[in-house]
């Protein structure tokens, strides 16, 4: 018995090449940006149920939504820190470098964006500073965001989904009880972000306020365990998002 292997023919205009082409494209455009920004899901944690506001009194959350910001254009590709050196420099003092100035569509990280490009590189510990607008230069003070809460505020009642916060809250638990790894280079860096900054912007409390006094004890004792790790050595493991780090070294304490 004997077979016969038929070859099919390829059109000669080639398109098949580009039909496979457009199928590769057509993918790469269903990839998109997560809805919310981190800023965005940090302010909802800290928006109080009954006010409908963030509380006055927490000191912690301006400067935690501008590292935020920071790390949601690093993970958007926008800015890097500049190449480490022969000499080890501390990585809060490296230089943040605006790798792609395209816009998001965030009219904060836009403007982000723009200040960076109108002045020489500095470092991330002083883009934190510029930003809260607790520098001691007046010369600087042209780079702090104003009005992040409203402006956030005025970006989530656009987006109205009111499903977002019990999304945020869960992630966090998540992280922290049922999908714990001793390991944060396991995490997904958007997940670790938000739990770390949430702790950083003094916001935490709210993500775990409804669970039980044993698992509450566990998820800080866990988030402790996160906040106390060597981030310069977590910076410089394989496949470690140094930008991330860089902003956890600037803000854990």
């Amino acid at each position: 018995m004997t077979s016969t292997l038929i070859q099919r023919k390829k059109p000669k205009d080639g398109s098949e090449t580009s039909t496979s082409f457009q199928i590769t494209n057509n993918i790469q455009q269903t990839i998109e940006e997560p809805k919310f920004t981190l800023p965005e899901e940090i302010f909802l944690l800290a928006l109080k149920d009954q006010a409908g506001h963030p509380s006055f009194w927490n000191d912690c959350l301006s400067s935690g939504l501008r590292g935020c910001v920071l790390i949601e254009l690093a993970f958007r590709d926008r800015i890097q820190l500049e190449e480490q050196g022969l000499r080890q420099k501390d990585i809060r003092k490296r230089k943040v470098i605006v790798k792609d100035d395209t816009l998001t569509g965030d009219v904060i990280l836009d403007e982000t964006i723009k200040h960076m490009r109108s002045t020489q590189p500095c470092s991330l510990e002083n883009w934190v500073e510029y930003l809260t607008g607790d520098s001691w230069n007046p010369l600087h003070l042209k780079y702090q965001l104003r009005n992040v809460r409203e402006r956030i505020a005025k970006n989530l009642v656009e987006k109205a989904d009111v499903s977002a916060k019990k999304d945020v809250i869960r992630k966090i638990q998540n992280l922290l009880l049922a999908g714990w790894n001793h390991d944060p280079q396991h995490y997904d860096k958007r997940d670790l972000a938000l739990a770390v900054m949430a702790h950083e912007s003094d916001v935490l409390e709210n993500a775990l306020e409804t669970l039980s006094d044993e698992d509450y004890d566990l998820a800080m004792s866990r988030m402790n365990q996160l906040v106390k790790m060597d981030v310069e050595t977590e910076c410089r493991r394989k496949n470690s998002n140094e930008f991330l780090w860089a902003v956890f070294a600037v803000f854990i304490k």
